[in-house]
């Protein structure tokens, strides 16, 4: 007789969702300002993993914590080991909440808190999976290692560690990402365009530029502050291009000095599109004005070569590949000031084709006469498993086994912990009708998808590991 994995679920769903709530009230945004020796990212990623940690321990699982940067809940004994990846770290709030991101709240079937979708909603899912294939006490050949991370929205410095010092699976998946699966995901980079902060000369002086979070998020909301002899035209000025534009904010002026404050939208940094860049609208704004030195240059190659432009063709970067898309720039962090010099990140999603190297090659070429020095953050190769890779093929007959759909293979621009394995892919918790909030205000996930999505994984887990 076969199991009934919905009925399963739905005898323990109660209890999911009360652990979830546990999770996403902790604020576990990366903070590198109260990093410890004993807290290596801060205290709130540490906290959310040892809760994890500690529900593996209430419900029987061998558990383990890995220099509370990363840990794992065990299951099972075998020669091989499956992989599940999941992170309880998440990326900043931003602003515009209609509630408070780390007190969870249900409406219209929907657990809204930042962290539901991207990671602790479908990391929970997971867990419950492999927790309901243990308390059935199914046979099982191979052994599972339910991963969890805490540096997954910056630098991984937790999967680092975590496969220094332990072995890696033999091949497994990320809940991170969407159905029917992600068995290939684009190269990332991130690349540092600095400037020096001369600012004279002109008739108008940047005293400061900020906008964005992350680089991996597209900046919702930007500010400036200008001194400038035409501050009421300015203000005047702004107002009408707020008007002309899909962006809102304020101006307000003291004496000679202009704040200006611009609000887009956010999105993830894989998909610009999904976003609208509020920095690269506040500099385009500013580019009507005359500035000097350091600060034109910055604002020239914002408005000029960044704006609305996310698949980078006015950098002679833009390139499809067949099987993996095209490439994807994110403008996603902007500091300047005179003291301190200017800063753009700009993170690159690659297919293969593209190299790191040549993709800072056509930086410093384009951008030769603003300037420029470049230094390079993280970067990833695209990574790849084919359609007919055994587990890929096991994981396809589950999700078309209970959706009736047919699975097909797919690229994305994110980066999921399924590129640390060879054998690994993303794979959910989002459907193919889902909406996408991550990395977004006012972030949710629907409850039917958590439901339908643990139903897939306990399945798909079983079948990987009897």
């Amino acid at each position: 007789m076969g199991i009934d994995w919905k009925k399963e679920v739905e005898a323990r769903k109660d209890d999911m969702f009360a652990d979830l709530f546990t999770l996403l009230k902790i604020d576990s945004v990366r903070d590198d300002s109260k990093a410890t020796e004993d807290a290596p990212v801060g205290p709130g990623p540490k906290e959310a993993l040892l809760k994890f940690l500690e529900i593996g321990e209430r419900d029987g699982f061998i558990t383990k914590n890995v220099g509370n940067l990363a840990g794992h809940i065990e299951y099972g004994s075998g020669s091989e080991t499956l992989g599940v990846f999941a992170h309880v770290d998440v990326v900043p709030v931003g602003t515009g909440w209609t509630h408070d991101p780390f007190d969870p709240i249900v409406k219209d079937g929907r657990i809204y808190a930042r962290g539901s979708s991207d990671d602790k909603g479908p990391g929970m899912a997971g867990y419950y999976a492999l927790k309901i294939i243990k308390e059935l006490g199914l046979p099982v050949s191979k052994r599972v290692r339910f991963i969890i991370g805490t540096d997954e929205e910056s630098g991984w410095k937790c999967m680092d560690h975590y496969l220094a010092v332990e072995e890696k699976p033999d091949f497994g998946f990320s809940p991170d990402a969407e159905f029917p699966i992600i068995n290939g995901e684009k190269g990332i980079l991130s690349v540092y365009l600095n400037f020096k902060g001369d600012n004279k000369g002109a008739a108008n002086e940047l005293v400061r530029f900020d906008a964005g979070l992350r680089e991996n998020m597209v900046p919702q909301d930007a500010s400036a502050v200008v001194i400038s002899d035409e501050a009421e035209k300015m203000k005047s000025d702004f107002f009408d291009f707020v008007e002309q534009h899909p962006i809102s904010g304020t101006c307000e002026v003291a004496d000679n000095q202009v704040t200006f404050t611009v609000v887009g939208k956010g999105a993830h940094g894989m998909e610009p599109r999904g976003g609208i860049n509020a920095a690269t609208f506040l500099a385009t704004f500013l580019t009507r004005y005359a500035f000097g030195g350091d600060a034109k240059n910055y604002l020239a190659v914002t408005a000029k070569y960044l704006h609305d432009d996310s698949r980078a063709h006015k950098l002679a970067l833009n390139y499809v590949d067949d099987v993996m898309g095209d490439l994807t720039m994110n403008p996603g962090v902007f500091t300047f000031t005179p003291e301190k010099g200017g800063q753009i990140v700009l993170n690159f999603r690659f297919p293969q084709g593209v190299t790191v190297e040549g993709i800072e090659s056509s930086l410093t070429n384009q951008l030769a006469d603003y300037g420029i020095t470049l230094s390079r953050g993280k970067a990833q190769l695209p990574h790849y498993v084919p359609a007919d890779d055994p587990m890929v093929k096991v994981l396809l007959d589950v999700y078309e086994k209970h959706t009736g759909e047919k699975g097909v293979e797919k690229t994305i621009g994110g980066g999921t912990y399924g590129r640390l394995l060879e054998r690994g892919v993303a794979y959910g918790a989002m459907f193919p009708n889902s909406i996408d909030t991550m990395h977004q205000t006012d972030e949710f996930m629907a409850i039917d998808d958590l439901v339908n999505a643990t139903i897939i994984y306990a399945d798909a887990m079983y079948e990987l590991i009897k």
